[in-house]
Parts: structure tokens; C-alpha cells; sequence
């Protein structure tokens, strides 16, 4: 029963418009690769990505597949903008494929990370041990209601655009952007705004904020607001000593 009604609340029913759908989609996927290559650009992709100076091999995986992710939601943005549904539909096991991986491969690398002493954002490894753990938590959620959904776009684009923003902190922590630089706590801005910008088109397209909106971003808010202090706690902090091996 909890199943149904979570059903009947995730599809929502909606005023199609094609053309402001493949504007705004096709918009907030350029904007998230231009946060992206911000980001990453100095460090990776024009460091020649399989050249860049990365860790280890597991590291350079890791951001192959995360890249990989990023083509996939163009190319599959734009099969959907050239009316290519069944092509869109056929890639798309692939997608969730590759979102399976992702979802294995991010806390192994995030582990990884915790074992080299990693720890930004005035954080230590232990405690910042929380933010890529949290970010591929939501990801994960949000993919695998995207794939139950997928026969109801309304629900299957917003969730997969949704989950891609929680994936965008590792990117946007390195802006080289003072203000966000010397105010970590800002970071979480950029993301929320992408989340804002989805809810103001629902407001402008549907007259309401749609109930997979509205729930998927509230559960990537709730989850950004609270990681930091519960990597504060005893448990969180007995759990990264576990992982770093010493526990």
C-alpha cells in the first residue's frame, strides 16, 4: 500500500509542452556540464583527462565514468529534442547501467580518498568522508526512482536531472571562486539554485511545483543540510575509522 501511494504521488499530472520542455532540459544540461568543466577543467579534462596527474588508476575509473555520465545526459537531452524516443529508450538501459556502476564505484573511490587523508573544505578526512557518501547516496536514490518511473516523463526527466545535481559538489568545490573558497558553507548555493530554477518552471509551465519536484528536491536539501553534523557525531566518526582501517 505505502508502494501505491508513493506511486500516485510521484506522477504528476501535467500540461505538456514540448518546446519549453527541450528549451529548459536542454538548458539545465548545458548549464550543469559548464558547473562541471568549471570545475574539473584545470585539474582533468585539460589536463588531458587519462594524462591528469590524478591519485591512482581507481581515481581516474571514477572520473571516467562520472564524465561518461555527463555525455550520456547530453546526447540522451538531445535524442529527446530530435524526437528520437525509441533511441532515447534503447540508451537508456545503458544509463542505468552505467548509474549502477556509478553507484558501486563512488563509495569505493570516496574510501579511497578517506585512506590518502583527503579532507576539504576545512573538514577533516573523517568528517568530509560524509559529502561524496551523501552525494552518491541521493544520486542513487533519485536514479532508481527515475528507472521505475521511466514510462512517465514528467517524473523520469526531473528525477534524472535532479540526481545529477546532487552528483555537482566535488565540481563546484573547485571554482576558483574566493567567495566560495573562504565560505564553504555557500557551496550548497549552486546546487540549490539549479534546484530553485527547476522549481520556477514547474510554477511557469504547470502552474504548481509538481510533487516529483517538490519531494526530490527536499529529500537533496535535507540531506545537505544535515551530513555535516551528523559526520560530527560519535557514530559517523566510529564508522570512517572503520573504513580508514583502524577500526
Amino acid at each position: 500500500m505505502a508502494t501505491d501511494a508513493l506511486r500516485q504521488q510521484a506522477v504528476p499530472r501535467v500540461r505538456v509542452n514540448p518546446r519549453a520542455d527541450r528549451i529548459f532540459f536542454s538548458t539545465m544540461v548545458l548549464l550543469l556540464w559548464a558547473t562541471v568543466l568549471f570545475g574539473f577543467a584545470r585539474t582533468y579534462f585539460l589536463a588531458g583527462m587519462v594524462e591528469a596527474p590524478l591519485p591512482n588508476k581507481l581515481i581516474h575509473v571514477h572520473g571516467a565514468i562520472m564524465t561518461l555520465w555527463m555525455v550520456l545526459l547530453f546526447v540522451q537531452t538531445a535524442l529527446i529534442s530530435a524526437r528520437k524516443v525509441k533511441w532515447h529508450m534503447t540508451l537508456g538501459l545503458f544509463g542505468f547501467g552505467l548509474a549502477t556502476a556509478m553507484v558501486i564505484l563512488g563509495p569505493i573511490a570516496a574510501t579511497n580518498s578517506l585512506r590518502r587523508g583527503v579532507g576539504v573544505l576545512g573538514l577533516d578526512p573523517k568528517t568530509f568522508y560524509v559529502i561524496p557518501l551523501s552525494a552518491i547516496f541521493i544520486f542513487g536514490v533519485l536514479a532508481f526512482f527515475a528507472y521505475r518511473y521511466r514510462r512517465q516523463p514528467a517524473v523520469h526527466k526531473r528525477l534524472i536531472l535532479i540526481a545529477t545535481i546532487g552528483l555537482i559538489d566535488a565540481a563546484v568545490g573547485r571554482w576558483p571562486v574566493a567567495f566560495f573558497q573562504s565560505n564553504p558553507k555557500a557551496q550548497d548555493l549552486v546546487p540549490f539554485a539549479f534546484l530553485l530554477a527547476v522549481m520556477v518552471f514547474d510554477l511557469a509551465t504547470q502552474r504548481k511545483i509538481l510533487k516529483t519536484t517538490l519531494f526530490a528536491s527536499l529529500f537533496l536539501i535535507a540531506i545537505h543540510l544535515a551530513r555535516v553534523p551528523i559526520a560530527f557525531t560519535h557514530p559517523w566518526q566510529a564508522f570512517a575509522t572503520r573504513m580508514l582501517g583502524q577500526g
